[in-house]
């Protein structure tokens, strides 16, 4: 990752106890010259008991939001709320992919030496776009082709990985590609293919308001991008669109 551009001054344990949890995290994060775009996991940087600290934040941030848009909700039993709910759906939910640690992998040595091709999916995945914070909702498929050096994984565990890359604020293109080098570097396979088809609301609700669009992108390496009969072979087997 990109190193941030510049130190801050240096603050003593009781001056950095007295800043608001995201100047912490962040000071942290600038002090260790860490990237922290909308797509990067920052979970190393915050300490136990500052993501409830961050939920208030952006609850508050979120009534100042609200109030700019001239909603009453100290009125409105509707929105009354709404500003908590939504911190919480960031930080907990939605974007929980920046703030959580990976999720515990189990891996096992392949004993039996496989090296056939095999296929995880439709994984559904939900992320947001970074533009506009819309959502993007779509499947995934995953091609693998081990060697006898190869970690395998199980099943379940594809899909909580691409969960914990998917929740966060980014471009479809860069999301994949995060995911698959997280894969390469987990499962160390000879091959890995990744192909993801998604709906982005900020087609559906903005702009052109087109419905019918949907946007497919994939990522090969390894085997998949050298030999055009593998990735014939993989494609094939993937269900039909439309």
């Amino acid at each position: 990752m990109k190193p941030s551009s510049s130190a801050p001054a240096t603050l003593s344990p009781d001056e950095l106890a007295t800043l608001p949890a995201s100047e912490r995290i962040r000071y942290r994060l600038v002090t260790a010259r860490r990237r922290h775009h909308a797509n990067d996991n920052i979970a190393d940087f915050v300490q136990p008991g500052e993501l409830d600290e961050l939920k208030a934040e952006v609850a508050a941030k979120m009534s100042e939001v609200l109030k700019a848009l001239v909603i009453d909700t100290e009125s409105d039993h509707n929105t009354n709320e709404t500003a908590k709910r939504v911190a919480k759906m960031y930080v907990d939910e939605v974007f929980r992919g920046r703030f959580r640690p990976m999720p515990d992998v189990t891996e096992f040595p392949n004993v039996s030496r496989l090296n056939e091709l095999m296929i995880v999916g439709p994984i559904t995945v939900r992320s947001a776009c970074s533009h506009h914070l819309c959502p993007i909702v779509g499947k995934l498929w995953i091609g693998v082709l081990p060697n006898e050096h190869s970690n395998l994984i199980g099943l379940s565990k594809y899909a909580r990985i691409a969960d914990w890359i998917m929740s966060r604020p980014q471009i479809q293109e860069e999301a994949v590609i995060m995911l698959a080098d997280t894969l390469q570097d987990r499962v160390k396979p000879d091959g890995l293919a990744i192909v993801m088809e998604a709906d982005h609301f900020c087609m559906h609700w903005r702009g052109v308001k087109d419905n019918d669009s949907a946007m497919t992108n994939s990522v090969m390496r390894g085997a998949f991008l050298k030999d055009p009969n593998l990735r014939r072979e993989f494609l094939s087997l993937l269900p039909k669109k439309g």
